[in-house]
């Protein structure tokens, strides 16, 4: 084991325990806020004291010097407002009120990068942290928690690419306590990486997810870029959430991604010249068959994103996809997006939808995966993958077939929910890479066959997973029975011949 590997550990359990101040008394979904904002609090307090120290060695201790150039760090902290100055006050008797004092001066003193962070975050809350006396001793002990050792986040002790693993670390294991309500800010580990290395990104790439939680889908398609270029971009209806996505961008060392706060179907806020802005690549895990999603709008949507048609106003799967394909980039834009099943086959204003997206030959695949992957939902889902190169002028317009994908039984099983390996993850990744026909597995559907089947997607319809049986020998099998009855007439003649040793009548 390496020591990376246990400074990782120690930080990712020292961080989850510091969770059992809060464990059993908040639900998972509001104590999360607070310790993942205690833990941003205390990365920006230790680089900024690492800096000092580094600082005061260089300029002899001069504090002019030292000022001016803490002035220029990445987050500069107003005096007072420090993890460590918390710490020192953790017995007062408004402590919840001197946390959010700090918190509000951090975001005066970073308002560029922090404005409205921490707006949704109340530490004196008496609904959420109780009573004075009790909201006290639950945060003297949070702060005292990440005072320990193990959580000594300086720069010149850990790096940026283990802060920001802790900070997933704690979102996954949240989403594992909240359940259903898990959905609103995460997506699972592997199928995040799944999605990412499906819509590869590249370098230079500008990456969008127009719903993107807690920020966890963008890291991962980052990070398959396999270097710095490229740029992201993300949008959030729920604005506790959008908080956790700005942070996550920070402790992943991603301060330009921008991330705002807003609804992507009724009021998309990233534009260009008033109209919506154009991605390289657009990832998302929207939410499932989402009831009142705007439909209302739709007719007189500026932006003309529905012109296939109208979703159903009780399932919003197809707005979001709409939305989707809409922002990618004309000729190059690629668009991979986890969808419930229903949308490959439910018909009405859904079904002339998709037939529209299938005839101007933009779906590139659809991979059917295991039920059971998320905490919020039992049920199987699909990944759709959208290429605009195949769209008329792109590099793809020659291909038209579409790739189907079963990998329902590509998975591992866990206590909880069944989980996608790196092997599994590797098979779907290079059948769909080299667009190969597995049988039972993968096949290139033509657009003739898709039309055949009325534009129903539905993947058995494609690939054919049925094992036959076995052919039965039934001369063999009639052997073995008489085989089996003569040996039960030689036992049944011995315990008789037992039966009546002993006097006994058999």
């Amino acid at each position: 084991m390496t020591a990376d590997t246990v400074t990782q550990q120690r930080i990712n359990q020292a961080a989850w325990a510091a969770c059992d101040t809060f464990r059993g008394v908040i639900d998972a979904t509001q104590y999360k806020d607070y310790i993942l904002v205690m833990l941003f609090l205390k990365y920006i307090s230790d680089i900024w004291n690492d800096h000092r120290d580094q600082y005061e060695q260089q300029f002899h201790g001069d504090e002019r010097k030292i000022t001016t150039r803490l002035q220029r760090e990445r987050f500069p902290l107003p005096a007072g407002a420090s993890f460590y100055d918390l710490y020192r006050q953790r017995k007062a008797d408004n402590i919840g009120e001197l946390i959010n004092v700090a918190l509000e001066a951090i975001e005066e003193a970073n308002k560029a990068k922090l404005d409205g962070v921490f707006r949704n975050i109340d530490f004196n809350s008496e609904a959420n942290l109780g009573q004075t006396r009790e909201r006290n001793r639950r945060l003297t002990h949070l702060l005292e928690d990440f005072h320990k050792a193990d959580l000594d986040l300086r720069p010149s002790r850990v790096g940026d690419d283990i802060i920001g693993e802790a900070y997933i670390y704690l979102i996954s294991r949240f989403a594992s306590d909240a359940g259903k309500k898990a959905g609103e800010f995460y997506t699972p580990g592997s199928v995040s990486t799944l999605l990412a290395k499906l819509a590869a990104p590249r370098p230079g790439d500008t990456i969008f997810d127009p719903t993107c939680g807690s920020g966890s889908l963008l890291v991962q398609a980052a990070a398959e870029v396999g270097s710095n270029n490229y740029r992201l971009f993300g949008q959030e209806v729920n604005g506790a959430t959008w908080a956790l996505a700005r942070m996550n961008m920070f402790m992943h060392a991603n301060d330009a991604a921008t991330i705002e706060w807003g609804n992507t179907l009724t009021a998309p806020t990233l534009l260009e010249n008033d109209r919506l802005r154009q991605y390289d690549v657009v990832v998302a895990n929207p939410p499932f068959s989402l009831d009142k999603w705007g439909a209302e709008l739709a007719e007189t949507d500026p932006f003309r994103r529905f012109w296939r048609g109208v979703p159903p106003k009780s399932k919003g799967d197809y707005a979001f996809i709409t939305h989707m394909v809409e922002v990618a980039k004309r000729e190059t834009g690629r668009v991979a997006v986890i969808v419930p099943h229903g949308v490959l086959f439910r018909g009405g204003a859904e079904g002339r939808i998709r037939k529209a997206l299938i005839d101007e030959n933009l779906l590139d695949a659809v991979v059917g995966l295991p039920a059971n992957l998320f905490t919020t939902t039992g049920i199987p889902v699909v990944i759709l993958v959208f290429d605009r190169s195949r769209e008329e002028g792109g590099a793809n317009a020659e291909r038209d077939d579409v790739l189907f994908i079963d990998a329902s039984r590509e998975f591992t099983p866990a206590k909880s929910q069944n989980l996608l390996d790196d092997a599994h993850i590797a098979k779907i990744v290079e059948t769909y890479r080299e667009r190969a026909e597995v049988e039972r597995y993968a096949h290139r559907a033509t657009p003739e066959e898709i039309a055949g089947n009325d534009y129903n997607l539905n993947i058995p319809r494609y690939v054919d997973t049925f094992e036959p049986e076995p052919e039965v020998d039934i001369a063999a099998v009639q052997r073995e029975i008489d085989a089996v009855e003569a040996e039960l007439a030689e036992v049944r003649t011995r315990m008789a011949g037992y039966l009546k040793e002993l006097g006994i009548d058999g």
